[in-house]
């Protein structure tokens, strides 16, 4: 099996075993293909002629490209070369334990550093005064329900673009979520979202099979309608809103309430708790804020 047979197999299985996102699937296809082109380049028959050197090269080379024309370099950023990194490693893994690969090509190699950046938050003010926000018009029932929801919830955009009324149980406060990977998940509903939810059944059909936010035509609402509402819901605030925003507040105002991270880990979904830690950095920002201002050793003398 030469390189790109492979890589087309364990996309297949890839697809089938985790089910991913056609995004999640696509940049794994766009990723292994860089592969695939660096070995027909260098003409190499097989995975096993590869090296951790080899391997250097080509992430150095994706990172550092010779200059074009205008004496630009239009290399990939660390995050996306990690990302390319990831891929083969999961490829390899594959391999081998099809008996396709005696070793791992990617032993010891390293990419480049990334600077993680923490998540843009609102605080709990900001929090509010988004979710109480309102447009007018017969929309408005339908951007009150949306947003305390994702809020209330910490839903991703994909699971509320996909949820229908029966996925909703709001006489006890509960949603249910088909999650990254075909992984359902129970999360609470506050009583504000129920409210916003009930108010919005009040209004049509709320069958089972109906999707509780539709978009035009009456089916369910796109991610890129979702991202283009919230612009115009966010327009009087201070920090441009997108929707992981809301994700993201209500992970960082769930732990710095509870202080419980394997249960915030539980209400996102995440299957590494690692992911979820980002935001304990978030927590310990807040507090090493309220310590620079508040104690005598750490006040800061100004000119």
């Amino acid at each position: 099996m030469n390189p790109r047979e492979a890589v087309d197999a364990f996309l297949r299985h890839f697809a089938a075993e985790r089910a991913p996102s056609p995004h999640t699937l696509a940049a794994y296809r766009r990723d292994l293909d860089k592969l695939v082109a660096y070995m027909e380049a260098e003409r190499l028959a097989s995975f096993d002629e590869l090296t951790p050197d080899r391997l250097r090269s080509l992430t150095a080379r994706l990172h550092r490209p010779p200059p074009d024309k205008d004496g630009k370099r239009k290399g990939l950023e660390p995050t996306s070369l990690q990302r390319l990194l990831s891929a083969f490693r999961t490829l390899f893994r594959y391999l081998t334990r099809e008996g396709q690969l005696a070793h791992d090509p990617t032993a010891g190699v390293r990419g480049p550093k990334v600077r993680r950046k923490l998540p843009v938050v609102l605080d709990a003010d900001e929090a509010k005064e988004l979710v109480e926000t309102t447009l007018g018009g017969s929309l408005a029932p339908r951007d009150s329900a949306m947003l305390e929801l994702f809020y209330s919830s910490g839903l991703r955009l994909s699971e509320l673009c996909g949820l229908r009324w029966g996925d909703l149980d709001l006489d006890d406060g509960q949603v249910r979520v088909l999650g990254k990977g075909n992984k359902t998940r129970i999360l609470p509903v506050g009583r504000f979202a129920v409210a916003a939810l009930r108010a919005l059944a009040a209004l049509g059909e709320a069958g089972p099979e109906q999707p509780v936010f539709k978009g035009r035509g009456g089916g369910p609402i796109g991610p890129r309608a979702v991202q283009l509402r919230m612009v115009k819901l966010s327009s009087g605030q201070a920090k441009r809103v997108h929707p992981h925003m809301l994700r993201h507040t209500f992970a960082s105002h769930m732990l710095e309430s509870s202080g419980d991270l394997r249960s915030v880990q539980e209400l996102l979904g995440h299957a590494d708790i690692a992911t979820t830690q980002i935001y304990t950095h978030l927590d310990f920002q807040h507090l090493a804020r309220v310590y620079d201002a508040a104690h005598p050793r750490a006040k800061r003398k100004h000119d």
